[in-house]
């Protein structure tokens, strides 16, 4: 066997090794995941010892005094809830951001759309609590789609400086076409109302996109329907290797690039440039 099939074998192993540990941790934080929600709460955040963060390994960005004022919303996927979050929550505090809002939504949704409706009164109930005019929204899986169809199609542009998306299935996913009778999953298929709906023209939304799309997402199928390509959106496409789906969110390497990209949308010259 040739070194590089070999080198090729060898990262997917590992990745379907770090998946497997990820679907497990997640397993493990699901049942914490249900009940109130304290992550807006800015009391009971505390000052972040550096060792501590030496010892995680995190890339930590303090971010300016403007940035530190505008919350971070988190939506989970299909299956999940706000537990799947809880390393990143925990660096987007050490980057700065003081106010990051996990909310829960029910696996039992039937319809983006809906999901979406609900984002959008979250979203307004966060900003008129807080005195906030804009937020920036991170969306795992369909948490993705959700809160691009509020930011797309329900005015949400309005509030959303910037969308971060982690392995949604933007153009759709090849697993859908299974036989599964849960009717959100009917709405992942290629070519679907809902997919066919984001793809219409979206003229004057000011809100920044970032998809992140990793070469071994085992639900996103192709890997690069991950991507979004939208000739009205304001899209950046960040590819990841070796990196599952489940492990997006919980990936040290992912979570620490999520951080620079939201403290990069502060930076004057990209602000002068929105």
């Amino acid at each position: 066997m040739s070194p590089f099939p070999l080198r090729v074998l060898t990262g997917a192993v590992c990745a379907a090794a770090v998946e497997m540990a990820a679907m497990t941790t997640a397993l493990a934080l699901y049942p914490f995941g249900f009940g109130e929600d304290g992550a807006t709460a800015t009391a009971g955040l505390r000052a972040v010892d550096p060792s501590d963060e030496a010892a995680s390994g995190a890339r930590t960005h303090r971010v300016q005094a403007a940035a530190d004022d505008i919350p971070v919303v988190l939506v989970h996927g299909m299956s999940s809830n706000r537990a799947i979050f809880h390393v990143l929550r925990r660096d987007l505090r050490r980057a700065g951001f003081r106010q990051v809002s996990v909310p829960n939504y029910s696996w039992l949704t039937t319809d983006v759309r809906k999901a979406a409706r609900m984002l959008a009164a979250e979203v307004e109930r966060l900003c008129e609590r807080g005195g906030h005019e804009r937020v920036h929204v991170i969306g795992h899986s369909l948490g993705g789609l959700i809160a691009r169809y509020y930011v797309q199609r329900l005015g949400g542009h309005a509030r959303v400086h910037t969308l971060v998306t982690l392995g949604a299935p933007h153009q759709g996913t090849l697993v859908a076409m299974l036989p599964l009778p849960h009717p959100v999953i009917r709405q992942l298929r290629p070519g679907s109302d809902l997919l066919t709906e984001l793809a219409e023209p979206a003229p004057g939304c000011a809100t920044s996109f970032v998809a992140f799309h990793s070469d071994l997402d085992e639900l996103v199928i192709p890997t690069a329907s991950a991507r979004l390509d939208h000739p009205d959106l304001r899209t950046s496409n960040i590819p990841v290797r070796a990196v599952g789906h489940v492990s997006l969110p919980l990936h040290r390497r992912v979570v620490s690039e999520v951080c620079r990209v939201l403290h990069d949308a502060h930076r004057p010259e990209t602000t002068a440039a929105a």
